[in-house]
């Protein structure tokens, strides 16, 4: 190999490693976004999982007052037919 030639091997190298670092620049970057817009996420699945928690624990007890209800009626209707 000429002088000539070696040199456009370096500076062929040079530009490659350049391109290189450039690229790992940018996925670096990327994978930054990446991970804090999954922190977000997580952060906002906590949150809606504690607001569902709370819903759950301040539900009426829906079950219960139509089960009270239905023993009250049948209690009545009972208290009707033997009594009058």
């Amino acid at each position: 190999m000429t002088t000539t030639e070696t040199e456009e091997v370096v500076l062929e190298l040079e530009r490659l490693r350049r391109s290189v670092d450039v690229g790992f620049a940018t996925t670096r970057g990327d994978l930054a976004l990446l991970l804090q817009r999954a922190d977000q996420t997580d952060k906002a699945l906590d949150e809606h999982e504690a607001r569902i928690e709370a819903l759950e624990r301040a539900r009426w007890p829906l079950p219960s007052l139509a089960a009270a209800t239905s023993c009250l009626a049948l209690a009545l209707t009972v208290w009707q037919t033997t009594g009058r």
